[in-house]
C-alpha cells in the first residue's frame, strides 16, 4: 500500500512542483546550481544612522529590552555582547560548522535547526529599531552591534543560517521595516546595502524551489524581492531585476494558493499569518514607495484571506485554533504582543486589502500607525459561514466560536486532523488541537497524527498514511458537506469522510445558545475506535456519562454500542518548542455507533 500511496501522492503533488525539487536537489548534489557560484562582501556597519525622534510615534516595541526571545515564549537574559549565532538552547547535540558552505550541512542531524535560525530572523532588529525611532541612541547602537557581529560570523554562504531561502527573506523584510522606521529607505548605508544584496543573492536563484513547495515559502521570499530589490534601486545592479521577480511570484501565488474564499494552501493557522503579514508588508512597502498597484485579482484574494483570519480569531483574547503545522514564525514584531495575538496582523489586513477595519481601536492599531496607514471608519463584522475550497466550517454565535476542520486537499494536508473541532468561549478555548511542538525531535511526529486532535481514531492509526516528515498520503475526501446554516435556534453544520481501510467518520455540529451538540457516526471497517475531547486545562470529574469541570460539562450518549469513558491527560504545544499536557476524555468503542457529545458552558 506505501508504494501505491506515494505514487498516488506524486501525481497529487503535481509533475512541474517535483520538477522544480528534483532539479534543486540535482543541481545541488552535482556541485552545478548557480546558488553555489555566488559571492559576496561581507557588510559592515554602520548600518543604520541616527535619526530625529517623532514624538507623535506609537509606543515602541521593548520586549527586547532586558530579554531574548524564543518562538514567542522562551526567554534569557539580554546578553551585554552580541549572542553565539550557532547556539540551539533547544538541543544538546554539537553546532554545525558554521565555517562550511551551507549546502555541505545536512538538514537535520543537529537537532531542530529552527533553534539556531531563530535569533538570525532580526526580530530583535525590528524592536530596537522602533526604539531608534524614538531617539533611543543605546538601542540604535546596539542594533548597529549586533548586526555587525552577525555579518562577521554569518559571512555570505557560509554556515547554518544561510540554508533556507526563507529565512534569508525574514532578514529581508525585518531590515527593510526598520530602514523605513528610521526613515533611511531612500538613502541607505552602504552596510545595509551590503547586507541586504548577499541576503537577495541568496534568494534568487532558489526561487524556483521555493514556488515548487507550494507554501509559504514562495510568497515569504517574493515578498523580500519585492521590498528588497525596491529599496535597492540604484544601489545595485539587479536590484530592478529582484523587485520585478517578486512581484511577479506575488501575483502568481496569490492567484495559486489562496482559494476565492481566502482558504491558504498549507491549511494552517499561523502559516496563514506568515502568508498574510508577507502580502501586508508588500502592499504597505508599495504605497509608501508610490509603486504601480497590484492587481485586482490579487486584491480580491487577499481581502478573502484576511477576511478568513479574521474568522478564525477569537476577539476577546486575539487567539486563533491551533489547525494545522505551528513552527513559531510571526513576522514584523513592531508591538510587544503575544505570539498568540492575532488581531494586529488582522487588522491591518483587514485595513489594506478590505478597507474596513476588525475590531474597535487597540494596541493592535500601532502597527498601522507605525506604516502610516489611516485606520478605516467602518467596522466589518466577523462572518459565520463555511469556507469550503479548504474545508472549514466557522459557526459564532454571541461569545462562542466553533470551528469543524474537513478535508479539502488540494494542496499536501500538513496533519491527520480531518474532522477537527475547535470550540472557543468567552475567550477561553475549551476544545483544542495538540498544535505542532517541533519538525525535528523525539516524538514530535505524533502532534500531527489523528490521535492529537478532536476527533476519531480507527485502530490506533493515523487517517493517513505519513509517507515522510512533512508527506501524508491517501489524501482523504470529504463526503456529505452540509454547509453552515441557521437552524430553528441556532447554527449548523456537518461533514464526513472514509478512509483508506473502509473507516466512516461522519460528524454533524449543533451550536446553541450555551451548548453545543456534536452527533459523531462512526461506522465502515474497525476493531476499536477511540473518539477523544482535548479539554482545557481545569479539574475535571469522570463520571459513567461524561465530565464536569469548573463550568463545562461534557455528557456522551451512545447508539449501537457502549462506550468506554477514560479520563487520561497527553500533551499540547501552543508554542513552538514549548509543550504541557491537559486532560482528555477519550470515549473507546469497539463496533460501529452513534456517539453524541453536548456540551454546556
Amino acid at each position: 500500500m506505501t508504494r501505491l500511496s506515494k505514487l498516488r501522492t506524486l501525481a497529487r503533488l503535481g509533475p512541474v512542483n517535483i520538477a522544480r525539487v528534483a532539479i534543486y536537489r540535482l543541481g545541488l548534489r552535482s556541485g552545478l546550481h548557480p546558488v553555489q557560484k555566488l559571492s559576496a562582501s561581507v557588510a559592515r556597519g554602520p548600518f543604520f544612522r541616527a535619526t530625529q525622534a517623532w514624538s507623535a510615534r506609537p509606543a515602541p516595541n521593548l520586549s527586547w529590552t532586558s530579554t531574548t526571545w524564543d518562538f514567542g515564549w522562551y526567554q534569557q537574559p539580554l546578553p551585554e555582547t552580541p549572542p553565539d549565532w550557532f547556539a540551539n538552547p533547544f538541543s544538546d547535540q554539537p553546532q554545525p560548522d558554521a565555517s562550511r558552505d551551507w549546502w555541505r550541512i545536512p538538514d537535520f542531524g543537529h537537532g531542530d535547526i529552527k533553534g539556531v535560525w531563530e535569533l538570525s530572523r532580526f526580530d530583535w532588529a525590528v524592536a530596537w529599531g522602533t526604539q531608534a525611532a524614538q531617539g533611543d541612541a543605546q538601542a540604535l547602537s546596539r542594533l548597529n552591534c549586533w548586526l555587525d557581529d552577525w555579518a562577521a560570523h554569518n559571512p555570505p554562504f557560509k554556515g547554518p543560517n544561510w540554508k533556507c531561502g526563507q529565512e534569508a527573506s525574514i532578514r529581508v523584510m525585518h531590515l527593510c521595516v526598520v530602514a523605513w522606521l528610521l526613515g533611511q529607505d531612500d538613502r541607505p548605508e552602504q552596510g545595509l546595502v551590503d547586507l541586504l544584496t548577499g541576503n537577495l543573492k541568496r534568494i534568487a536563484p532558489t526561487m524556483s524551489y521555493a514556488i515548487g513547495q507550494d507554501n509559504n515559502h514562495g510568497t515569504s521570499e517574493a515578498t523580500a524581492l519585492f521590498v528588497g530589490g525596491s529599496l535597492l534601486a540604484g544601489h545595485h545592479p539587479d536590484a530592478a531585476k529582484w523587485a520585478r521577480k517578486g512581484r511577479r511570484w506575488l501575483e502568481e501565488r496569490a492567484q495559486t494558493l489562496i482559494a476565492p474564499d481566502g482558504s491558504f494552501s498549507q491549511y494552517s493557522v499561523t502559516y496563514h499569518r506568515v502568508m498574510l503579514d508577507s502580502y501586508s508588508l508588500a502592499e504597505a512597502w508599495r504605497r509608501h514607495r508610490d509603486l504601480p498597484a497590484f492587481s485586482p485579482l490579487l486584491h480580491e484574494r487577499l481581502a478573502a484571506a484576511a477576511t478568513w483570519l479574521f474568522a478564525m480569531t477569537d476577539p476577546q483574547s486575539g487567539d486563533a485554533p491551533n489547525i494545522g503545522a505551528n513552527d513559531g514564525a510571526r513576522l514584523i514584531p513592531l508591538i510587544d504582543s503575544d505570539y498568540r495575538d492575532f488581531r494586529p496582523s488582522v487588522q491591518l489586513a483587514m485595513t489594506l486589502f478590505a478597507g474596513k477595519r476588525a475590531y474597535a481601536p487597540g494596541r493592535w492599531d500601532d502597527v498601522l500607525e507605525w506604516f502610516g496607514i489611516a485606520l478605516p471608519e467602518h467596522c466589518a463584522a466577523a462572518p459565520t459561514r463555511s469556507f469550503d475550497d479548504g474545508g472549514y466550517h466557522v459557526l459564532r454565535q454571541g461569545d462562542t466560536l466553533a470551528v469543524l476542520r474537513y478535508p479539502r486537499f488540494r494542496f499536501r494536508p500538513g496533519q491527520a486532523d480531518a474532522l477537527h473541532l475547535d470550540l472557543w468561549h468567552e475567550g477561553r478555548n475549551l476544545l483544542r488541537d495538540a498544535g505542532t511542538y517541533s519538525y525535528n525531535s523525539e516524538g514530535a511526529e505524533w502532534f500531527g497524527g489523528t490521535s492529537a486532535h478532536n476527533t476519531v481514531t480507527f485502530d490506533g492509526r493515523d487517517q493517513m498514511p505519513r509517507l515522510g516528515r512533512f508527506l501524508f498520503g491517501d489524501w482523504l475526501k470529504a463526503e456529505h458537506v452540509e454547509e453552515v446554516r441557521a437552524t430553528q435556534d441556532g447554527l449548523a453544520a456537518s461533514a464526513g469522510y472514509r478512509d483508506g481501510y473502509g473507516a466512516r467518520h461522519h460528524r454533524r455540529i449543533a451550536l446553541n445558545d450555551g451548548y453545543m451538540t456534536i452527533t459523531d457516526r462512526i461506522g465502515g471497517q474497525f476493531e476499536r475506535a477511540c473518539l477523544r475531547w482535548r479539554l482545557a486545562p481545569d479539574d475535571y470529574a469522570l463520571d459513567t456519562t461524561g465530565v464536569t469541570g469548573g463550568k463545562v460539562r461534557l455528557q456522551i450518549t451512545a447508539e449501537g454500542a457502549v462506550p468506554q469513558l477514560d479520563l487520561t491527560r497527553a500533551a499540547e504545544s501552543r508554542y513552538y518548542q514549548q509543550k504541557d499536557d491537559l486532560p482528555v476524555l477519550e470515549i473507546t468503542l469497539d463496533a460501529p455507533a452513534t456517539v453524541t457529545t453536548r456540551i454546556t458552558y
